[in-house]
Order: C-alpha cells, then sequence, then structure tokens
C-alpha cells in the first residue's frame, strides 16, 4: 500500500540562518578580507587557465547570465594575470618623407615612445631657437656678405658687358624686378617715342630689328654664363648654413639615438628615420632665415613660417599607444565597440580642396592599446554591427592590424590621398561575454570563429552553499558597503540577505551567483536603515526593502486577488467538487514572479474520442503543456488498458485562461480531475495541486514553487484561513522550499499545510479521502481505481449497446417498377 502525504514540519519550509552561525558581528571586521570567486570554481579555473596560456587562439568565452559577476570577476583575475606579464612596447607613427601616404608604425619599449616624442619635439623647438642665433653671429653674416659680394661682383662685371653690348646697338639695356628691360636709342642718345620709331625707314627700321635679335641673343648667353654663378652662390651659402646650423641638428639627433640605445626591435626602422629627419632638415635649412628687411606680416615672411612649421611638425612623433605608466600588460574594457575606438581611425581635418590627414591624424582603438595584454568584448554589442563583426573575424585570423579609414567616412569628395599606415602585429587575448545560449549559436554557426575561443568560462547561475559560501558571500557584502559608502549591515541582516539568495536560486542547498540582485536588495536594505537613522543595516531593514520592493511590482498580482475576491474569477476554496480541483501556475512579469491559482475541470462520458485537452484544440497551449497531456494519457491509458478499447470522450480545461499556457506544471492536477469525474469522488477545494508526473505515475518536480504557494496563501489568507488548507506538492521539490516567514507562521500555527507526494496514487488518496488502487500493493475494494474502471466499463457498455441497436435498425427496401 503506497505510503500517504507527508505534511512538512515548519522547519522543513525554508533554510533558516543563524546569525551567530556565521562568526561577525557586522561586516566592519570582513571589509579587508579579499573577495574570492565565490562559488564559481569551475570558472575560476578555467579563467586562470585560459588567461595565462600563451598560445593563438587561446581566447576565452565567458558564458553566464547578466548579474553573475561574470565581467567584474573576469576584470579582477585580468587585472591579476596582467599584474605578472610584462609591459608591452609603445606604439608611434612617424611621417615617412619618401612615401608620405605610408606612415611608418614603430614600437619602442615603455617609456620611449614618450621620450623619442618629447625630444623631438624638444630638438625641434631648440633648432628654431639657436639656428637663427647662429645664423645671425658676425662670422656667418661676414661670410654670406663675403659669398654674396663675390656672386654680385661677377654678375656685376658680365652686365656691364651686357650693357655695352646694347649700348652700341643703339639700346639701354636696365633690370626692373628681375626681369631684362631694353630701350632704343635716338642718335642723341635719347629714347625713341612711338612716333619716331613710326617715322623711320624702311631699312633703319630693319637694322633695328636686326640689332634687337643680336641684343636678346646676348641676353641669352648672359643668363646661361650667371647661371652657374648663382648656382654657385647658392651652393656656397647652404654650405655655409651646413658648416654653421648643420651641427646643431646632427647633435641633436645625435642625442637622441644614445638616448634610445636599448635593444629594440625597430631600432634599424627608427635609425632610418632619423636619417631621413636629418636629411630633409639640412635640405631646408633656409627656412630658418627670415628675409632681411621684410615685416613679420608680409606674405613672403608668412609663407617661409608656414613652411618651416609644416617641416618641423613632419618631424615629430604621434605617441598612439603610451604604456609609460604601466606596471603590467594593459588590461581594456570596450563597452561600446565601433569600428572606429575598436580598430582605430584616422581623423581627417578640412582642407581648401579636400579633406587632409597625416601621420599624426592616426589613432589607435582597442586592438592596439590592448598589445600584450587583454581585452574585454560583450558579444551582444558585435552582433548587430556586422562590419565590426567581419573585421574582427580577419583580425582573429592573421593577428596583424592595419589602422584603416575611406573616404566615404568623412563626407564630401573624400581625401586627395588616402593614408595607408604600416600594419602592425597584435598580440592580444581577448575576452568575450555572452550567455550560454549566444556561445551554442556561435558554435553551431560559425565554427572557425569558435575555434579562436577555446577556453570556455562557464559562470554557473547557482552553486552548492557552505559555511564557506556564505562567509564569502559576506565579505562580498562588506566590500559592497565600503565601495558604495553604505552603512554595514549586522550578522542577522548578512543572514537573511544570504537566504534571499537561496531565494533566488529556489533551494535550501543552494545560493544564486546572481550577485547583482543581492547588491540591489544590499542598496533597498541600506535606504529604510538611513530612512530610520540607524547606524547599521538590519534584517527588519531587508525585510522593509523586500516587501516595499513587492508593493511596486505586484500591480498585476493584486488586480488577479481582486478579481477572486469580486467573484470575476471563480476560485472555490472549501468543499469538495467532482471533476474540479484548483491547479497553481506561475505568471513571470520579467521584473517581478507570482503564482496564481487556477481551476481545472474534467468531464467524462461515452464515446470514442479519447482524451480532449481544450487548450490544445484551441491552440492555446505550449508544447511542454501539450507533451504533460499526452504523458498524462499514456499513463491514464496504461491505467485501464485492460479495458481496451476505452468506450471515453473526456476532456479538461484550465478555466478562464486566455492568454495561453505553457509548461507540464498542471499535470497531476488534470489526472487527479479525470479520475475524480470517472469515479464520482469529489476532490477537496481547501488544497491546490502542483506537479508534473511521469508514465509510471510518479510525481516529477516544478518549477517557481514557492512563488505558487505563496500566491495560494494569499488567496486563501485573504478569504479567511481555516486550519484545513494547504497545498500539494512533489516531495522532490522539498529541498527548492524558501517560503516566506508569513506561510512558515501559519503553518507553524496549523492554519496552513504543505503536503508532498511521491507518487500521485498519494495525492489522489489525500484530495479524495479515498484509498486510490493505483498500485499492486493498494486494496482494490472501493478504491478510486475501482470507481473509475466501473464508470468505464458501464460506458463502454453503453457504446456497445448503441452500436448493437444500430446494427438491428431494418434496412428500408425501396421500391421499383
Amino acid at each position: 500500500m503506497s505510503a500517504p502525504c507527508t505534511a512538512l514540519a515548519p522547519g522543513q519550509l525554508r533554510l533558516s540562518i543563524r546569525p551567530e552561525s556565521l562568526g561577525f558581528d557586522d561586516t566592519r571586521a570582513l571589509v579587508a578580507e579579499p573577495l574570492p570567486w565565490i562559488g564559481q570554481q569551475r570558472a575560476f579555473d578555467a579563467a586562470r587557465f585560459g588567461l595565462t596560456m600563451q598560445q593563438p587562439d587561446y581566447h576565452l568565452f565567458v558564458l553566464g547570465e547578466v548579474g553573475s559577476g561574470r565581467a567584474s570577476l573576469m576584470r579582477q583575475a585580468m587585472d591579476e594575470a596582467a599584474a605578472s606579464r610584462p609591459v608591452p612596447p609603445d606604439l608611434c607613427f612617424l611621417h615617412d618623407f619618401d612615401a608620405p601616404e605610408r606612415p611608418r608604425a614603430l614600437r619602442l619599449p615603455a617609456g620611449q615612445g614618450r621620450q623619442l616624442r618629447d625630444q623631438m619635439a624638444s630638438w625641434s623647438r631648440q633648432l628654431e631657437a639657436e639656428i637663427p642665433k647662429r645664423l645671425a653671429a658676425p662670422d656667418v653674416k661676414n661670410e654670406r656678405e663675403r659669398i654674396h659680394k663675390r656672386y654680385q661682383s661677377d654678375e656685376a662685371r658680365a652686365f656691364s658687358q651686357l650693357a655695352d653690348f646694347a649700348r652700341a646697338r643703339r639700346f639701354r639695356l636696365s633690370r626692373e624686378q628681375g626681369q631684362m628691360v631694353f630701350t632704343l636709342l635716338g642718335p642723341g642718345g635719347e629714347p625713341l617715342t612711338e612716333a619716331d620709331g613710326a617715322a623711320l625707314g624702311a631699312p633703319e627700321r630693319a637694322a633695328i630689328e636686326l640689332a634687337e635679335q643680336e641684343l636678346r641673343a646676348e641676353i641669352v648667353r648672359f643668363l646661361e654664363q650667371t647661371r652657374p654663378l648663382e648656382r654657385a652662390r647658392d651652393d656656397a651659402l647652404a654650405q655655409l648654413l651646413r658648416q654653421s646650423a648643420g651641427p646643431l641638428v646632427t647633435h641633436g639627433l645625435d642625442d637622441i639615438r644614445q638616448g634610445l640605445r636599448k635593444q629594440i626591435k625597430d631600432a634599424v626602422k627608427l635609425g632610418r628615420w632619423l636619417d631621413q629627419v636629418q636629411r630633409e632638415v639640412l635640405d631646408d635649412l633656409e627656412l630658418f632665415v627670415p628675409h632681411e628687411g621684410e615685416q613679420p606680416d608680409d606674405p613672403q615672411e608668412e609663407e617661409r613660417r608656414d613652411q618651416l612649421a609644416n617641416l618641423l611638425a613632419l618631424c615629430q612623433v604621434n605617441l598612439a599607444v603610451d604604456n609609460a605608466s604601466l606596471k603590467g600588460a594593459p588590461v581594456v574594457v570596450e563597452d561600446n565597440p565601433q569600428l572606429r575606438n575598436l580598430f582605430g581611425h584616422i581623423q581627417y581635418e578640412s582642407g581648401e580642396d579636400a579633406p587632409y590627414a597625416d601621420f599624426s591624424s592616426i589613432h589607435a582603438g582597442g586592438l592596439l592599446r590592448a598589445h600584450g595584454g587583454y581585452l574585454m568584448l560583450f558579444l551582444r554589442d558585435l552582433l548587430g554591427d556586422t562590419p565590426l563583426w567581419e573585421r574582427l573575424r580577419r583580425f582573429l585570423r592573421c593577428s596583424r592590424l592595419a589602422v584603416e579609414d575611406t573616404a566615404a567616412s568623412h563626407g564630401g569628395g573624400g581625401p586627395t590621398v588616402a593614408l595607408q599606415p604600416e600594419g602592425v602585429d597584435v598580440d592580444v587575448k581577448l575576452v568575450l561575454i555572452g550567455t550560454a545560449v549566444e556561445y551554442y549559436v556561435l558554435q553551431e554557426g560559425d565554427e572557425d570563429l569558435a575555434q579562436r575561443f577555446r577556453v570556455k568560462v562557464d559562470f554557473a547561475e547557482r552553486f552548492t552553499a557552505s559555511a564557506q559560501t556564505h562567509y564569502a558571500s559576506a565579505v562580498f557584502i562588506a566590500r559592497a558597503c565600503a565601495r558604495r559608502g553604505l552603512p554595514h549591515c549586522s550578522a542577522a541582516a548578512v543572514a537573511r540577505l544570504l537566504e534571499f539568495t537561496h531565494r533566488e536560486a529556489d533551494d535550501q542547498s543552494r545560493q544564486s551567483a546572481r550577485f547583482s540582485l543581492l547588491e540591489a536588495l544590499l542598496l533597498e536594505s541600506a535606504a529604510q536603515a538611513r530612512a530610520r537613522g540607524a547606524a547599521l543595516t538590519d534584517a527588519a531593514d531587508v525585510e522593509a526593502a523586500l516587501i516595499a520592493k513587492r508593493q511596486r511590482h505586484n500591480a498585476p498580482e493584486e488586480a488577479l486577488h481582486e478579481s477572486i475576491a469580486e467573484g470575476e474569477l471563480l476560485i472555490t476554496l472549501d468543499g469538495t467538487r467532482v471533476g474540479q480541483l484548483n491547479a497553481l501556475t506561475q505568471i513571470d512579469l520579467g521584473d517581478y514572479r507570482f503564482g496564481f491559482p487556477v481551476r481545472i475541470t474534467a468531464r467524462t462520458h461515452a464515446g470514442q474520442e479519447g482524451l480532449v485537452n481544450i487548450e490544445r484544440e484551441v491552440e492555446l497551449s505550449g508544447p511542454i503543456h501539450d507533451k504533460g497531456v499526452l504523458i498524462l494519457h499514456s499513463y491514464f491509458s496504461a491505467l485501464f488498458g485492460h479495458l481496451a478499447p476505452l468506450a471515453l470522450n473526456a476532456s479538461i480545461v484550465l478555466e478562464q485562461e486566455y492568454s495561453g499556457i505553457e509548461g507540464d506544471s498542471a499535470s497531476c492536477a488534470e489526472l487527479y480531475a479525470l479520475l475524480s469525474s470517472l469515479s464520482g469522488l469529489p476532490l477537496r477545494q481547501d488544497i491546490a495541486v502542483t506537479g508534473a508526473l511521469n508514465q509510471h505515475g510518479e510525481v516529477l518536480p516544478v518549477g517557481g514553487l514557492n512563488e505558487k504557494i505563496e500566491g495560494w496563501f494569499r488567496v486563501c489568507a485573504h478569504a479567511g484561513l481555516t486550519g484545513t488548507q494547504g497545498v500539494l506538492i512533489p516531495a522532490r521539490n522539498q529541498r527548492h522550499l524558501m517560503l516566506s516567514p508569513a506561510v512558515v507562521d501559519a503553518v507553524a500555527a496549523g492554519r496552513f499545510h504543505v503536503y508532498t507526494a511521491q507518487h500521485v496514487s498519494e495525492g489522489i488518496a489525500l484530495l479524495t479521502g479515498t484509498h486510490a488502487g493505483l498500485t499492486p500493493d493498494e486494496p482494490w475494494e472501493g478504491s478510486v481505481r475501482a470507481r473509475a474502471e466501473s464508470t468505464l466499463l458501464a460506458y463502454r457498455r453503453a457504446w456497445q449497446a448503441m452500436a448493437l441497436g444500430r446494427r438491428r435498425v431494418p434496412r428500408r427496401l425501396g421500391s421499383g417498377l
């Protein structure tokens, strides 16, 4: 004979944590304690392995729900791993004077990038200040004057000869603004007017034209003769500039070379660039010399200053990644990944004709800044941006990055010359945060990318509780109080907060890993404590915070309770009914969950349609609920299979349910209503039922148990507790009970009851007061099963009689002619 249902004692209805068992008076004593990975040993081991595995494609995919601490704990682990790794090099971009559209990338030991940038800036300022002084020195000025005088003397001698040649041919030669101007003279040496020239005879005009041609040819010879003189002068002046100012240029660069002589990977590249800089500056030393006798606002002087500023700007260093202040490897968290801030970008400036950019316009993104360290990304941020996702795939394939930009992103006609910065190898460990669903979708949909993330860091939603996890959770609470400036918590408050973690896990032996919910409750409890002027948050403040939160969210629940009180929703709380029973459902609004009763009714009569689930027929039930009804049908058929074929029409419905239903937690209640209808035995209406069943009649555990029980308790309490009301739940759900103190107190006072059942036979016996007869060891006579079988036999006889009657009706013969 099956065992009767078990009535649970108050101590079995929730886990109660004694404050004195925690080992402290309040959380002030725990602030200095280190914060471990609470209940996440598997994730901790995986994270430690992945972060220290220095091999390609061993990036980390972190699985966990929002609020599980996945991001904060991984950031903590990344910081710890980064502290033991070397500081990566700085990254600089340099102007390539030979290929301006292809800036060079240069890696220098950490700190040397800043050193090189500052030294080049200081060197440029020194040149601007010292070269004009040096060139203004008496010895240099005297030599410049000597060079100019020598040129002028030679040039004057040649011009005098040219002028004599012109006078011999009746021309006067002069120079105006660098141009040769000659004028025809009369017999007395006076300039001829236009009228005088027109009065000349044809032979004289022909002679003059011939003389003019000879003069022009002589002018060409003069220019050919003086051009080498000009070159000699310019070469002499340039040589003077190099001899005078060149040491300032070269000595400054030599000092920079000496200061950066440490072994670096790009030493040759740096040396070649410094050679370029030296060459360009020495070739343009005249830009340092102001034009003599010209005002500062003179256009030529302004142009000289602009050209000098441009030259020196190209000699500077764009320090794109500065790691001088790091103590270990970098840790970068990119909360808003976009192409420009993840892969870097080129900032174009508006020019007169087109957008303009040079090496100084290159900005590093998160990947370049994380070189040698770790970069955390959130998968959901990436999946909505196809270009970003595709470029990340390419980067993971080759681990090389070149900062790119397109003219389309600048508007207008685009730059005349697009920059193509040199690409660099990037060694970075990616930590990708997502949910379990996203992880397995990635595994199935993109095997190539999934192979890049070989380390799975799985954060559990809940974990087995122990004294150690309770203590660690208390440390978390203490640290949160200190970090947020909250009043610390008494041991009693901590105990109540710990009980909350068990309630969130729906388990007396496990805690929820969603510590964001715990911290939110801590904040609200602290607000309650401050409102009453307390120095410590106590258990009463936690309870008040829970009540206040419920009141902020439970308007839909209150509306449903009002509909029961007003008779709009039909729920019977006492007496017995045939084929009618109260089942329990859970309503999940996302930010709030609550339980609520629903009436289940069953009707049976003779027929051949079998079991009809009305919700399924009208498509108001989900696949899991349909599966539960089919399992019920299978169990029912097995019970009465020896009567096959069953001459039965049966319908089951969840009354006044119009929004759809999902889940199999009502299948036990549906079976009880069906058996009641067949046996004629009424069911107790003061006991609500939840539980699923398998094909052997065993009661299976269900979810949302605490909300369901408390929802039924509220309905009963509102109408008035009679002392007989209660719930029937699966025995396998007992450890999931974390009921509210109000329910526990009512059970302790004998005004409410919580029953458990291992098998449906125990449940039907409790609800009907009659032994079930559903198992071989139970008596048959008078059992629920015997009564149901009797009804089924009657249905079969009725159906057979009806079928026989149809066969005995004589066939009407037609008459024919």
